[in-house]
């Protein structure tokens, strides 16, 4: 959209809206078409990232138990994982879907209540304009 962005995080109505953090408009009767399908994809967008991680646990089954390591470890445990996982994937030892009978999708926590609008970002409703704006220039799906 001719504007270079930063990466955003991915976060549902309960996290604040800022320049990092990319969340839906809230949902209600005044929502515009093109609002309506920029939710619709980022719920999309949501799911592939849920299956990802479920994926990862069921094979790297370390990730189960994650509450036995400090938080300080917890982002190179994961790295590592996704490290191997590629390394298993290059070397044709494909993901085995039987792995996931032992792993059920787990809501990661978040917080229980919408963040106050006093710590929403207000340069972050331009970017997720201009997110709104690609999406709508990229078709349907």
């Amino acid at each position: 959209m001719g504007k270079a962005q930063k990466y955003v995080l991915l976060g549902d109505a309960t996290y604040p809206l800022q320049d990092w953090i990319l969340k839906p408009y809230q949902e209600d009767e005044n929502l515009t078409q093109r609002q309506l399908q920029f939710n619709y994809r980022l719920k999309r967008a949501h799911s592939v990232i849920e299956n990802a991680f479920l994926r990862l646990k069921a094979r790297w089954q370390i990730l189960l138990k994650c509450d036995d390591c400090s938080l300080e470890l917890l982002p190179t445990l994961v790295l590592a994982c996704c490290i191997l996982h590629n390394v298993c994937e290059a070397h044709d030892n494909p993901f085995n879907e039987e792995w996931l009978e032992g792993t059920e999708p787990t809501e990661l926590p978040k917080p229980c209540q919408p963040a106050p609008a006093a710590m929403e970002d207000g340069q972050a409703e331009q970017v997720r304009e201009l997110m709104c704006q690609y999406f709508e220039s990229c078709g349907e799906g």
